[in-house]
């Protein structure tokens, strides 16, 4: 009894503290995301959070909203942030592509090849491009501060049989979001799109409604997928899981310099959070799927490349079909080479 008064008197005391410190702070920033606390997001905001009001020395108080207390999807969300009833909200690209579709760049199969590249293509020029464009066609209302990882890579999974290159995708119904660009991906390896909500997946691989999907690893066993009879897994890595994180503008540029450069630090520390994260509870991941019977299948570079091939005329599809896709295609084709000349110039002299 008396250790559970004073735990009981220890949480009343710490969110007394917290409460004390929120209305000391010259700003508070609300932060959502449409996930709970076992995700990479929940990871980065708790670091961002402890840096930012450490930082400013509790000017900043951060307050974190897990799941749909503030909103429910990418464009109610988006919308808040430009309205300023929320000033931090993160997204897939899925989720911001309604307003900014040329997000879906982040999308494109099998541009970036590892996490070395990715993590240095995110850390540079091509997301200030980005920024540049977001704040352009939102008014200057929604500022992108950040693309960090929320579930590691996109690889495709199925119920059926084990898949070494695009003809065994053949025949196949995979399940994708309702947008173009996944479906076209989709259909362009051969196999059958086939747009399912994300609550409703488990029965649809149940039931045989659909055959497979593109997941990371930690959403497959989040999920508990292997128990509806995903068993064949193949590490092609087509897309990099981007989380882009937005801010309210206004919000932002109302901190004096100082508290804007705070700020910018928490996002790098948050990005650096949400890129190691998925790489640690992977590793469990794909322990627990072989355990449960699971087939894991790493590509061949010749079969790589056939997938690749397969894949290239979604990329003119792009260019053709998305707002704006032209420019931001030429913006990452152009960062990707670039990290790739750095890290080999990198690895290279460390090999030395």
């Amino acid at each position: 009894m008396l250790r559970h008064a004073i735990k009981a008197v220890a949480v009343a005391a710490l969110v007394a503290g917290s409460a004390v410190a929120a209305a000391a702070a010259d700003f508070t920033i609300r932060a959502t995301a449409n996930s709970n606390e076992n995700d990479e997001d929940y990871d980065g905001l708790v670091v961002f959070k402890n840096y930012v009001e450490s930082a400013s020395n509790g000017a900043i108080a951060v307050e974190i909203f897990m799941g749909t207390q503030l909103c429910s999807n990418g464009a109610e969300c988006l919308q808040g942030v430009a309205d300023g009833t929320i000033d931090v909200y993160i997204s897939t690209s899925g989720g911001a592509s309604g307003i900014f579709p040329y997000v879906q760049v982040l999308d494109l199969p099998y541009l970036m090849s590892d996490d070395r590249i990715a993590e240095a293509v995110l850390s540079g020029d091509f997301v200030r491009k980005m920024r540049a464009m977001a704040l352009e066609d939102s008014g200057g209302a929604i500022r992108l501060m950040t693309i960090g990882n929320t579930g590691g890579w996109r690889n495709f999974a199925n119920t059926k049989r084990r898949v070494r290159t695009p003809e065994d995708l053949k025949g196949l119904k995979i399940r994708t979001v309702v947008a173009d660009l996944p479906q076209e991906l989709v259909k362009a390896l051969g196999a059958s799109p086939t747009p399912i909500p994300w609550p409703e997946l488990f029965t649809s691989l149940q039931t045989g409604v659909v055959d497979g999907s593109k997941n990371g690893i930690t959403d497959i066993m989040a999920m508990k997928f292997p128990d509806a009879g995903l068993k064949y897994l193949t590490l092609d890595g087509h897309a990099y899981m981007g989380a882009l994180w937005w801010m309210n503008n206004a919000k932002f540029e109302a901190m004096p310099p100082e508290l804007r450069r705070v700020v910018v630090d928490g996002f790098y520390a948050l990005q650096q959070a949400t890129f190691a994260s998925p790489k640690r509870k992977s590793i469990q991941a794909y322990e627990d799927f072989k355990a449960a019977g699971g087939d894991i299948y790493v590509p061949t570079p010749e079969e790589k490349a056939k997938f690749r091939e397969a894949a290239a005329p979604v990329y003119d599809w792009f260019k053709a079909n998305v707002t704006r896709g032209d420019e931001i295609f030429a913006a990452f084709t152009d960062a990707v080479a670039k990290a790739e000349a750095e890290v080999e110039a990198a690895r290279k002299a460390d090999l030395e």
